[in-house]
């Protein structure tokens, strides 16, 4: 597993792990570290199969083996307690964990996540499949922004969505793991088990997600025992990145209260 450490590294800091979603890249996180570097110790990897972090993620491992990486993190880095935001199937990891192995989990907090997918998701799903099965690569990455940003910031970042279609093309995970990773995710169900969940848990969505309904976030929020829910108008799936200062100032509040 490849990570990266940013923020303190005095060994008192506080220390928090940041898993992205279906794409797996560490560099998702990139608008939150300058807001979180002064308070923490933060940790951003590259899930397996994904950017630097080579194998697959096994065929039938599911949400559980993805959650069992970061696990083996946590070993390398003798951390017994930590923090932990993830962004949709990272969320789904963050659910997992807390399931597994509460005591580790400080707080949660969970982006445009699920306890069970959406009917709407996987039609989405279904349609990126078929994009790569039937078109390759390139299309299957071209399409990708229309699922996390809004029309208008899209519009405004045009060329940076053509540097990042040209990375992501170039550094594809492959389509077996993609595949699988999508799998996992589609399969994933805790929603009878939310409120075994004890983790003060944040739970953000967006209303103009295309991907994920907020509906989804709200059962979270209403299935956990110790959540609260913060709904956004703008920002798409990828709200952290379109609406960076709003978010982090968000994340801040929930992670520094007492």
């Amino acid at each position: 597993m490849h990570f990266d450490l940013h923020g303190r590294q005095d060994a008192d800091a506080p220390t928090i792990i940041l898993s992205s979603g279906l794409g797996g890249s560490a560099s998702y996180w990139a608008p939150q570290l300058a807001a979180l570097s002064d308070d923490y110790r933060i940790i951003t990897y590259d899930h397996r199969g994904c950017g630097r972090t080579g194998g697959e993620v096994p065929a039938d491992g599911g949400i559980a083996a993805m959650a069992d990486d970061v696990l083996e993190i946590a070993q390398q880095l003798g951390l017994t307690h930590f923090d932990f935001m993830g962004h949709a199937l990272g969320g789904l990891i963050g659910l997992d964990l807390a399931l597994r192995k509460p005591g580790m989990i400080g707080k949660l907090v969970l982006i445009n996540a699920w306890s069970k997918a959406d009917p709407h998701s996987g039609r989405c799903f279904d349609v990126r499949i078929e994009l790569l099965e039937k078109s390759g690569v390139p299309a299957f990455v071209k399409a990708q922004p229309l699922f996390l940003y809004p029309a208008v910031w899209m519009s405004e970042n045009v060329e940076r969505l053509e540097a990042e279609e040209r990375h992501a093309i170039d550094h594809f995970q492959g389509r077996t793991n993609i595949l699988r990773r999508i799998a996992a995710l589609s399969a994933f169900d805790v929603d009878n088990r939310l409120q075994d969940i004890k983790t003060e848990t944040l739970v953000i969505a967006t209303r103009d997600d295309l991907l994920v309904p907020y509906t989804r976030s709200i059962r979270l929020a209403e299935g956990l025992s110790n959540s609260q829910l913060q709904l956004v108008d703008f920002g798409a799936h990828a709200v952290n990145v379109t609406a960076p200062d709003a978010f982090n100032a968000a994340i801040l509040r929930f992670l520094q209260a007492f």
